[in-house]
């Protein structure tokens, strides 16, 4: 790869123990035959399917991730409330009120690379209401673009049409919108016309025999009784999905976009 490039790898939604198990034998191999050189992945589910630990948060960097996007069950786990404010590389949406712990984004130098900045979103349709997050882009990018210019933003959002009006929002001012959330992948991945890498979805790290990661049995069972059940990760179907991005280092445009998926042999 030229030396201008930068390869950047987005993970799906990490859902829990199961999505763990398919970054510890996925990621490790797969950083290093498609040289990667910064990793993220969404991380608020990791832990039993709602919220992340601290503990986790370490699983998860001894893996082979670089930095932890999140979204809306990132306080499910009240212990990260302790944490995430000491953990540069744990990310929360940046329009969350500014009296919430933690940070909304990041920058963070790859070996031989030049800073990349993070900045995560979370959208309001369907989902609580916070700041708005084009406004709050708009905000975070005139500090970020005057550090780097290979920006990736997260954009954690239910509705399809708020995760595509950000990507033109964004189109030409940072390097890749990659929708998260609904854990479905979607087929839309492109290069929008102003150079900006774009997907609605990455999908998720987990047992795809579910609904959106969740034992089925007890999801049917909610949805046809409309009684309240405690929702129980999946097991069985392990699956990895994430994007892979090339990048020009001295433009930030995107390059070239890749969606990849890798099945785990049961056993």
């Amino acid at each position: 790869m030229p030396n201008k490039e930068m390869r950047i790898l987005f993970v799906s939604d990490v859902v829990g123990k199961a999505g763990r198990r398919v970054l510890s034998q996925v990621l490790p191999s797969l950083r290093k035959e498609r040289r990667v050189d910064l990793c993220i992945a969404n991380g608020e589910n990791a832990a039993g399917g709602f919220g992340i630990t601290a503990n986790i948060v370490g699983k998860l960097y001894s893996y082979g991730v670089d930095v932890i996007t999140s979204g809306n069950h990132i306080w499910d786990r009240k212990e990260i409330l302790d944490y995430i404010g000491d953990d540069e590389r744990l990310l929360r949406p940046a329009n969350y009120p500014p009296q919430a712990p933690g940070r909304g984004w990041g920058l963070y130098q790859p070996q031989g690379g030049v800073k990349v900045g993070v900045l995560n979103l979370q959208g309001r349709v369907y989902l609580p209401s916070l700041d708005c997050p084009f406004r709050t882009a708009e905000r975070e990018l005139k500090i970020l673009s005057q550090e780097t210019k290979v920006i990736i933003v997260d954009m954690h959002a239910e509705a399809t049409s708020e995760k595509q009006a950000m990507g033109w929002w964004l189109d030409g001012k940072v390097t890749a919108v990659i929708g998260t959330h609904t854990h479905v992948p979607t087929a839309d991945e492109t290069i929008l016309p102003k150079g900006t890498a774009y997907i609605t979805d990455v999908g998720m790290c987990g047992a795809y025999d579910s609904v959106i990661g969740m034992d089925k049995s007890i999801v049917l069972k909610r949805f046809t009784t409309q009684v309240s059940h405690r929702f129980v990760p999946a097991k069985d179907d392990l699956r990895f999905a994430g994007l892979l991005l090339d990048v020009d280092q001295e433009t930030g445009k995107a390059k070239s976009i890749e969606r990849i998926r890798i099945d785990l042999e049961e056993g």
